[in-house]
């Protein structure tokens, strides 16, 4: 009987399908919906999900469901840093920064974080340093309640409660009932703020950039001192924002 060209495919492509298939799932996937969808068979799909859990690559969710694992997470921000991708993203950075007068940089979700992997800096004497690595928290800062607002209603439920809201600024929102609120117009304005909700003295905004699916994929943000720059006048800067993340897109949207 012959092969058919499923049955030829190598273990590293069903690797790399498998891959594939948990970053691309809306919802997570089980071993054996995973084998159903690539059509492969249920026992290598489980053998293959189990070295991939193993090495750290993939995970399983509350669910049963596979996720992307930390390597996996760590290999997608290191793309997202390789040579080329990285001198157009400084470039459209280096150029809003200078533009607003303000630092930019953009932010990925990592775990229950978000992690600063690129930024410009303003060249004012007086500036906020949150450097390139940086992990900040999801539930007072622009670019993570942008990143739970984008997540569907089920995943967030189980998310918000599983936040340590403890108050790190004057303003910090400690209350579920506040969040979810300011949640839902943060979806509806497609606009996420922090008015000295994470660190005193700072106002920062942010804005998605999302993949062609329509997917948040990082969030472009700009933070300033109250001093100099009011929650007002970053507003402003909004538009800017918006067109500087159209660009961004067709470099890291894919």
């Amino acid at each position: 009987m012959r092969s058919t060209p499923r049955e030829k495919g190598s273990s590293i492509t069903r690797v790399l399908e498998i891959i594939e298939a948990v970053a691309a799932a809306k919802d997570p996937l089980t071993p054996t919906a995973l084998a159903e969808k690539l059509d492969i068979p249920k026992a290598s799909a489980h053998r293959l999900v189990q070295t991939l859990e193993s090495e750290g690559f993939l995970q399983f969710g509350l669910r049963g469901g596979l996720l992307p694992g930390e390597r996996l997470h760590a290999t997608a921000v290191n793309i997202l840093n390789s040579g080329r991708h990285k001198a157009l993203r400084q470039a459209i950075l280096r150029e809003l920064s200078e533009e607003i007068g303000e630092t930019c940089g953009l932010s990925v979700p990592d775990g229950l974080d978000m992690l600063y992997f690129d930024r410009v800096q303003t060249n004012w004497p007086l500036q906020i340093n949150l450097p390139i690595g940086s992990h900040t928290p999801l539930w007072c800062t622009a670019s993570g309640k942008l990143y739970l607002a984008s997540l569907p209603p089920e995943q967030l439920e189980r998310v918000l409660p599983r936040l340590q809201m403890q108050r790190l600024a004057r303003n910090t929102l400690t209350d579920l009932s506040a969040l979810r609120d300011d949640l839902a117009r943060v979806r509806e304005e497609d606009l996420s703020t922090d008015s000295e909700e994470f660190i005193d003295g700072m106002v920062a905004c942010a804005v998605p950039v999302r993949d062609a699916q329509g997917r948040l994929v990082a969030c472009l943000f700009s933070h300033a001192p109250v001093i100099r720059c009011s929650m007002e006048q970053l507003l402003g800067f909004v538009p800017r924002l918006r067109a500087a993340a159209k660009e961004l897109e067709g470099i890291i949207g894919g």
